[in-house]
């Protein structure tokens, strides 16, 4: 072991003596309403798989297909040869889906709002951004190095105003260059832990107000929110009107990948200059050939979405019953509010054992003190198997005096 590790491995007994040590729980099963965890099969509540698209038989074949055809890898970046003809049909589909004039596939969604905000800005540029923002767009302002950064508290439209008012006020002073200064606006657009939605038409209504750049992260909307789920734009009718719209296609599509959306240009400087993009190699054939499916069958299916809110209201009723706390969600994504992270962390393994797979969510991912077990429903989910869950919550949180009904 060398000493100029030390701190690092001291990082780690750390964890581990204060039970802090994050266990990663192994998966033997396709992705489904129920799986095989640690050999044991277990009701699944904790996937992003939205749609239940994962293990789809029509995508599975697809990239069955685009395998026997094409092959597997691309072979290079997509700069070189590795831009395959797939990954052109899968822009285009994706920009008709979701309404707008062009979109950059990514390798994550991660990486997609790396892209996003680190080439568009840089140290002399100005951003604002949710003091809930998932934690991609923390890292990628870091990466930015953008030296002028204000966050507003999550969701207040007032206090956005504020912090674009001394923005402006800056502004006023040009970047070495002698342009103007870049005031760039990030959000969520469906918040992942609690589940509620970003207040987009007034973003809109101030970006507009005071000449600010709007970005937004649609990574928990695609697939979920607006008409067929074409996100959280199209919720808000707010086409053409929010500059950027990154996405994922790991969640409610049920593949991999990420996308970056908006006008030509802009998408066209994407590809330009942005450097992860010309110096990693594209999405491989097969998962580029799912997401063509995918985006296939989210276009003529809605029944999709609508079973998947659906089951979300029966859930999200039948733990109010129960006397659970739910937060204040707006979306599928169900929070069942704990609080103390040891209670969650109790409560989800005391839940495997009574064959529900749940998994507790405590810090850094939320504010200490509001830990919880984030349930996730999916469109392929029976009211038999959402019964079970709740039947399982009711027994364990019975125990555990968490709920007296």
């Amino acid at each position: 072991m060398k000493d100029s590790l030390k701190k690092i491995y001291q990082i780690i007994d750390d964890l581990s003596s204060s039970n802090t040590l994050k266990k990663y729980r192994v998966v033997s099963s396709s992705q489904g309403s129920w799986l095989i965890v640690d050999d044991k099969k277990v009701l699944n509540l904790c996937s992003n798989n939205y749609l239940g698209l994962a293990a789809d038989d029509k995508i599975r074949q697809a990239s069955i297909d685009a395998i026997n055809k094409y092959g597997v890898g691309t072979g290079a970046v997509r700069a070189l040869s590795g831009n395959s003809f797939l990954h052109e049909e899968l822009e285009k589909a994706l920009a008709k889906f979701k309404n707008v004039e062009a979109v950059m596939l990514t390798n994550s969604g991660f990486v997609a709002n790396l892209i996003a905000v680190q080439t568009l800005v840089d140290k002399e540029d100005i951003v604002i951004s949710d003091e809930l923002n998932h934690a991609s767009i923390i890292d990628a302002i870091k990466l930015s190095q953008v030296q002028t950064k204000f966050i507003y508290p999550h969701n207040d439209l007032r206090g956005l105003e504020e912090k674009l008012q001394e923005a402006k006020v800056l502004q006023k002073e040009k970047r070495s260059d002698g342009t103007d200064k870049i005031i760039l606006i990030i959000t969520d657009g469906v918040f992942s832990m609690d589940g509620d939605l970003a207040p987009l038409p007034g973003i809109v209504k101030l970006a507009k107000k005071y000449g600010a750049v709007t970005m937004v992260d649609d990574a928990h909307g695609e697939g979920v929110v607006g008409k067929g789920g074409r996100g959280i734009v199209d919720h808000y009718n707010l086409h053409g009107q929010v500059d950027i719209e990154v996405g994922t296609l790991s969640k409610a599509f049920g593949v991999l990948g990420g996308c970056i959306a908006g006008n030509r240009k802009l998408i066209e400087f994407y590809k330009q200059k942005a450097r992860p993009f010309s110096f990693s190699t594209g999405l491989s054939i097969p998962d580029t050939a799912a997401l063509l499916e995918s985006v296939k069958i989210l276009s003529n299916s809605p029944s999709l979405v609508e079973n998947l809110w659906e089951n979300a209201a029966y859930l999200k009723a039948g733990f109010q019953k129960l006397g659970f706390d739910t937060g204040h969600s707006e979306t599928p994504i169900t929070p069942v509010m704990i609080g103390d992270e040891i209670i969650a962390k109790t409560l989800s393994a005391n839940l495997f054992e009574e064959g529900v797979f749940a998994t507790p969510i405590v810090f850094p991912m939320v504010p200490k003190g509001k830990a919880r077990i984030r349930v996730m429903p999916s469109s392929s989910h029976t009211k038999k198997d959402l019964n079970f869950g709740l039947e399982k919550f009711s027994i364990v949180g019975k125990k555990m005096g968490l709920i007296s009904r």
